[in-house]
């Protein structure tokens, strides 16, 4: 390192003396040219009155360090600003508003009717019932968000600062409000819930520094609301059960009292009610009227049937009519006939007219049809008998019906009063079945143990591994931007302003000051160039030799590899410790590695070797670790802790007597990657590695291998090798040890304790 240092040392002194030697130069240059004009020349507006861009952009040139330099102080602020800001992690669940109801939990009364849509104005006033006070205790006291320093911050202590400020009344002091008052507003500010455009979905976000406490809580939050509103539909069903209890007491009171009137009327005026609910005299109308009408019927037929048979056989046509067709002698008859017509037939065909044997037939055959017509005359004479028959009874029934009618007339007006009160009593009787039917509907819906609510979850809320606040990249992006306009905008303007000033004077007038300023230059150059050549080269080496920086003492094996890894930049943001025997030698080789590592960057030292170590330089011995990570017992905040003699930060495996079997949980990756999302250097103490994932120490990883000192160096390199093609990016391995009785040095040397 010390020749380093002088050919440091060297190389500066020659450039320095190149540097002189070009000044010269330039200066003789300048002085046989003649005077220069003014290096200082004011800026100007063209002639035209436009103004000159290239003088605006040499001003900028000219004046690019206070550009510059803003900006890249911003951008490192920003930065550390927003490295600084406890992440925050967002979780988001999703909730369908359809006005959802069970088909059989429904209201008679709304079973054969079409359930209206729900509406806009439904839907914000369901975001509004999320955002209520009494389901925002409910969920707080669920997930004992009290409890929690990041929603009560009077659990993290007195801050000065918010003190100050809520003095000036910039903010409120926080010990002003009450425990609830300052959990509600924490709760509040890291929940939103709002409604998607046309649709009727509400979406719910909840932010914390746990991705785990983000997602239980939005989901806590639906489960909340959806008992809410089954909650409110069963004291819905409560209250309205109570007043139908009283309504039906009232109710069948009135029912008895109106029914008994109508039977104390029926009895007095001797309207009593035969079958289908009709009094006795409506019922005899009835009859009589029936019977009337079918006597008429029988009347009308017989007549109809007389005297189309009779008709037939004034006209002399065949004799077609069915009650003549049905009878037994016409059917004999009909069939001796078609007999003698076939013989006739047959015979003419041999035997002609006046053959005695046809003579006969057709005798015969007039004969028949004789017969036939007197059958016919015989019925049409019984149909007639048949009407008039029928006649008489229907005199007869409409002479019983007009005294009926009689007789009925005079009790019209009772039985309108007697309609009346039955009317009066029926309403009373349906209004209590309606009721005593609502009651029942009721109490089953009190007694149901999960109502249908308004609303399903149709999205739950996920453990989210990315930060969604603060944005680190546009935050830093904008920060960088806006310092970069700002001060060239200022500077533009300044020069603007320069511009537009009256400088006549300035342009028109001589600059003697200007003229000389070449003078003064070759002046100012003379004294160096009669010192360069005064003498020869090496007469600046005393200059050199005198400000040459004392050799820095030589670095430790372990301060090289941290300056190594401090070089390496993002290839060595996660490092792993490991050894290949069990000893304090591989945790106290990580906190030196960290405590180095930690001069210049932040870092964590993760133990998964459970050594006492860790807890014995921790400012809390007794924290939580890893293993209660995992059990969701603890949260980063609780888990990492400070070490006593460094800024490094330390997390253990966990308590004394916990199970390490959780340290192979795959959550753990995700815990260490969390961590290399916050710090610059992850130093993983590994131990043996003998029951740890591979992938959890490979990945992303380089690998710092403290051996056994039995341990020869063929057996090393073999060992490096493996490590490379297990998965390790990089493996440096150690000559020794470090160990514990090294003292700690002031300045950058820091070992472990």
């Amino acid at each position: 390192m010390r020749l380093a240092f002088w050919r440091a040392g060297k190389d500066k002194a020659k450039a320095l003396v190149e540097k002189a030697l070009v000044k010269k130069a330039v200066v003789r240059k300048a002085a046989a040219a003649g005077p220069a004009p003014a290096f200082d020349k004011p800026v100007a507006a063209t002639s035209s009155g436009d103004l000159d861009l290239r003088a605006l952009g040499q001003a900028l040139a000219r004046k690019k360090g206070w550009i510059i330099v803003p900006t890249l102080l911003v951008a490192v602020l920003s930065v550390t600003a927003v490295n600084l800001i406890t992440p925050r992690y967002k979780s988001e669940a999703r909730i369908l508003v359809d006005g959802r109801e069970n088909v059989f939990l429904r209201p008679n009364g709304e079973r054969n009717e079409e359930r209206s849509s729900v509406d806009a104005e439904a839907v914000t006033s369901q975001v509004q019932l999320l955002l209520s006070r009494d389901l925002a205790r409910d969920i707080i006291r669920k997930n004992k968000l009290a409890e929690r320093p990041e929603f009560d911050p009077v659990l993290q202590g007195l801050s000065p600062l918010k003190s100050l400020l809520a003095l000036f009344g910039i903010g409120r002091d926080p010990f002003s409000l009450t425990p609830e008052e300052r959990v509600l507003d924490a709760y509040y500010d890291r929940f939103t819930a709002y409604a998607v455009d046309k649709s009727r979905v509400i979406v719910i976000e909840f932010q914390s520094w746990d991705p785990e406490l983000a997602a239980r809580v939005a989901n806590s939050i639906a489960e909340g609301y959806l008992v809410l509103q089954q909650n409110a539909r069963q004291e819905q069903a409560k209250s309205a059960g109570l007043w139908l209890s009283g309504e039906i007491d009232s109710l069948r009171k009135k029912v008895a009292e109106a029914e008994s009137r109508v039977e104390d009327f029926r009895s007095k005026s001797s309207l009593f009610v035969g079958t289908n609910n009709t009094t006795l005299s409506n019922q005899q109308m009835g009859e009589l009227n029936t019977q009337l009408n079918n006597a008429r019927a029988l009347k009308s037929d017989a007549e109809s049937k007389a005297r189309l048979i009779r008709e037939m056989l004034q006209s002399g046509k065949p004799i077609e009519a069915s009650e003549v067709l049905n009878s037994e002698l016409t059917r004999r008859l009909s069939e001796q006939r078609v007999t003698l017509r076939a013989q006739l037939a047959e015979q003419s065909s041999t035997l002609l007219d006046n053959h005695p044997r046809i003579k006969e037939l057709k005798a015969q055959l007039g004969d028949l049809d004789r017969q036939l017509r007197e059958e016919a005359s015989k019925l049409s004479r019984s149909f007639d008998s048949d009407a008039r028959i029928a006649g008489g009874r229907v005199e007869g029934l409409s002479a019983s019906l007009e005294q009926m009618k009689k007789q009925a007339g005079s009790t019209n007006t009772q039985d309108v009063q007697l309609r009346a009160l039955e009317r009066e009593a029926k309403a009373q009787r349906d209004l209590l079945e309606s009721y005593l039917a609502k009651y029942r509907e009721a109490t089953t819906r009190e007694n149901i143990d999960a109502a249908p609510a308004d609303g399903r979850i149709i999205s739950r809320a996920s453990v989210s591994n990315t930060p969604a606040y603060p944005k680190k990249l546009p935050i830093v992006l904008i920060a960088t931007l806006a310092t970069l306009m700002l001060s060239a905008g200022a500077i533009v303007t300044g020069e603007l302003l320069r511009i537009t000033a009256p400088r006549a004077a300035a342009v028109f007038a001589p600059a003697p000051a200007s003229l000389r300023a070449p003078d003064a230059a070759v002046a100012l150059a003379a004294e160096p160039e009669l010192e360069l050549e005064s003498g020869p080269e090496p007469v600046a080496a005393p200059a050199f030799s005198e400000a040459r920086p004392e050799p820095a003492p030589e670095l430790s094996e372990v301060e090289q590899l941290a300056e190594d890894l401090r070089g390496a930049g993002d290839a060595a943001r996660k490092v792993t410790v490991l050894g290949t025997a069990s000893n304090e030698g591989i945790t106290l080789t990580a906190l030196t590695l960290a405590r180095l590592l930690a001069q210049h960057a932040r870092v964590v030292v993760v133990d998964l070797s459970a050594s006492p170590a860790i807890a014995a330089v921790s400012v809390d011995p007794a924290a939580p670790g890893l293993a209660e990570l995992m059990l969701g017992e603890a949260s980063f905040a609780q888990v990492i802790t400070k070490d006593r003699l460094s800024r490094a930060h330390l997390v253990s495996s966990g308590r004394p007597g916990s199970d390490r079997s959780l340290l192979q949980s795959p959550r753990l990756t995700l815990a260490i990657d969390a961590l290399l999302r916050v710090y610059d250097h992850v130093v993983v103490d590994a131990g043996t590695a003998s029951d740890l994932p591979a992938e959890l120490l490979t990945a992303q990883a380089r690998a710092v291998v403290v051996p056994d000192a039995a341990m020869v160096q063929d057996a090393r390199t073999v060992m490096c090798d493996q490590l490379k093609a297990v998965g390790f990016s990089d493996v440096a391995m150690l000559s020794e040890q470090v160990q514990p009785s090294d003292e700690v040095e002031p300045g950058p040397r820091v070992v472990a304790a």
